[in-house]
């Protein structure tokens, strides 16, 4: 299965590829071409008949005609070609910008506090709402597959806040209820169990390998289970060297300290000071294999390798090595503890809140039906509704009509199809990226600025492969793929959840999503120079190129189990996020973490005036939670 061509590979398959002025083509072009022709390259209009943004294949995600006006402003170009904006003559009560789970739940908590008829506005730059909470569908002949293409699950290393819990229950969601709806027995019982894939380019040879210790957590919970006799297997046919394989033993199964000398309290202190991969090279004394063997298990948590994770983080998150130290692995406990995954992933959350803010938009009564509920894109900005949601309207400009001070107003200016339009609100709420807020609102002091643009966002893609069925997967035995050298480094055939009228694939015969991630990092960097030279790459690569790399990654992965791209590949969609997770401080790396003091995003998240700040972003952690806690606190800040 080595080399393959475009033709063995598939690349020739009618499959739909958004493909026009992304990657090269849009860095290259966007200097050369007005921003109003690449803002409306992606225009698509609101009707029932044809606008269903979940159904769109190809390149998703930070999609074409969702940034160029937002890079156009973040270069100093924008208002260079915009004119002067159209005066909408609307006004609101509040005015959103970004229709994330963020975004939404300030709308809905606003709405609670000002009534039913507060009239509100949710800006987007994005062609559906959710924010990273994305949702793909497929049709398989005369069936729906639902993927996440974004935030994943209900879960958190941090307990849930009253707030953010009782939101998920006003929501409908019963969290302890999700044992119920997993199929837990059905991937063991069909014999697929957790593999690993190494690379040629890598590891010398292409082979699939049992798995013997699944990594806890992540987007597998813990149906990645190893299979009979999985470390004979591994310790037989892993291709690292022979003092590698005896290492992984050691470390995942010995519970032995490493640091010894230390009391609880110092062993904290120093893990918060070394890298993981620093802990396994020097404490246990693994051999240099096991540290390429694991570089890239923690990419889909972190956003990076194990060079640039503290090894306390490690730890907390049940990772091997520390189970003899005294240590307790509270991250992953409490996400245990309260855990669900709806097939979209978070998307429901988002498409609930859609439902209780605008009902016409989302027919149904509970959380369960939401799964299958297909929403009403022309029902999203009636001007009789008193919520309206703006989709494809990238916010350019917040800025109070008066001194910030004593303003009753503040006038949000958003670009959408290649023009540029005003509006006004009685308040704002910023549940956008903290980087883009010192563009937005210049009068914003400088220090404020200064802590916004600290957050360097992690860039991430998520990718959902629609398959004609999982032979390859059944005859090889497995159902999750850790590739430690692979283009995306982690393969998995979702949790089988069957909610509602929604039903998972249940043999090897039937139509399958496959999930894919890749957390593009460049180990040996600090942390945001990682996220900064992923991000590059991201908007670098054609979706031409991610699709050829992932019919090739399949193909050798699943080809000794028959798997054919051209005749197995049905649908890809790439979930490109060149900004995704939300920065999480590192003791490795923002010395205020053991040192303490205010933190950038305290600084950072301050109102101003009549304008608050919500979203992850504020909270520094990449979490639904935190987006619900900020989207609380940016409310109760609005002055009267």
């Amino acid at each position: 299965m080595f080399d393959l061509t475009d033709r063995q590979l598939g690349m020739h398959r009618r499959i739909t590829r958004r493909d026009f002025l992304n990657g090269v083509a849009t860095t290259a072009g966007a200097a050369m071409m007005p921003w109003q022709l690449l803002a409306a390259v992606d225009a698509a209009p609101e009707n029932p008949a044809s606008f269903y943004p979940p159904a769109l294949t190809g390149l998703r995600g930070s999609h074409v005609g969702s940034f160029e006006a937002a890079h156009a402003l973040r270069d100093g170009t924008f208002w260079d070609s915009a004119g002067k904006p159209e005066d909408t003559g609307e006004t609101y009560d509040l005015i959103v910008v970004g229709g994330g789970i963020s975004g939404l739940a300030a709308a809905h908590f606003f709405r609670k506090r000002a009534g039913e008829a507060a009239r509100i506005l949710i800006l987007d730059n994005h062609d559906d709402f959710g924010g990273h909470a994305k949702r793909n569908e497929f049709r398989a002949g005369n069936r729906t597959l639902i993927g996440y293409g974004g935030t994943y699950s209900i879960e958190s290393p941090e307990p849930y806040s009253k707030v953010a819990s009782s939101l998920i229950e006003e929501l409908g969601i019963d969290v302890g209820s999700f044992p119920k709806y997993l199929e837990r027995n059905l991937y063991g019982s069909g014999g697929r169990f957790a593999k690993i894939f190494f690379d040629k380019e890598t590891f010398g040879v292409d082979r699939l390998v049992d798995d013997p210790y699944p990594f806890p957590g992540g987007e597998t919970y813990d149906l990645a289970i190893a299979g009979p006799d999985a470390w004979a297997h591994f310790l037989a046919d892993a291709p690292i060297a022979e003092q590698a394989r005896k290492d992984v033993v050691r470390m995942c199964r010995d519970r032995k300290d490493y640091l010894p000398q230390l009391n609880p309290e110092q062993k904290t202190s120093r893990l918060a000071r070394i890298s993981y991969a620093q802990f396994l090279t020097e404490a246990v004394g693994v051999h240099q294999d096991v540290i390429r063997f694991y570089q890239t298990i923690s990419q889909p948590l972190f956003g990076l390798g194990i060079d640039a994770i503290a090894a306390l983080d490690a730890c907390d998150a049940g990772y091997p090595g520390f189970s003899g130290m005294g240590l307790e692995a509270e991250g992953l406990s409490n996400e245990r503890k309260y855990f669900f995954h709806f097939p979209d992933g978070n998307a429901s959350i988002a498409r609930l809140l859609v439902r209780k803010l605008i009902p016409d938009a989302m027919p149904g009564s509970s959380a369960t039906d939401i799964v299958t509920t297909r929403a009403n894109y022309a029902k999203l900005d009636e001007a009789a509704s008193p919520v309206r949601i703006r989709l494809s309207s990238t916010v350019v400009r917040a800025k109070h009509l008066g001194d910030a001070a004593t303003a009753r107003d503040v006038e949000v200016a958003y670009a959408r199809h290649g023009k540029a339009f005003t509006v006004t609100g009685k308040h704002v709420v910023l549940a956008c990226w903290n980087m883009m807020i010192p563009y937005l609102c210049e009068d914003l002091p400088d220090a404020q600025k200064e802590a916004l643009a600290y957050a360097t966002k992690v860039p991430l893609v998520y990718t959902n492969v629609l398959l004609r069925n999982t032979n390859g997967f059944q005859k090889l035995g497995a159902n999750s793929i850790y590739a430690p050298g692979g283009y995306h480094t982690h393969v998995d055939i979702d949790l089988p959840i069957s909610i509602g009228e929604y039903r998972c694939p249940q043999g090897p015969d039937d139509p399958v999503v496959v999930h894919m991630s890749k957390a593009p990092c460049q180990a040996g960097l600090a942390a945001r120079d990682q996220h900064r030279i992923g991000r590059i790459e991201l908007f670098e690569t054609t979706f031409e190129t991610m699709e050829r790399k992932i019919r090739d990654q399949l193909a050798r992965t699943l080809g000794p189990g028959g798997f054919d791209p051209p005749r197995d590949i049905l649908a890809i969609t790439v979930n490109r996020w060149p900004h995704g997770y939300a920065y999480e401080y590192s003791s490795l790396w923002d010395k205020f973490v053991l040192e303490g003091g205010e933190t950038p995003c305290e600084r950072a998240r301050k109102p101003f005036g009549r304008i608050t700040i919500a979203n992850s972003d504020a909270g520094a952690q990449a979490y639904t939670n935190a987006a619900i806690d900020e989207a609380w606190r940016a409310i109760s800040e609005l002055k009267s």
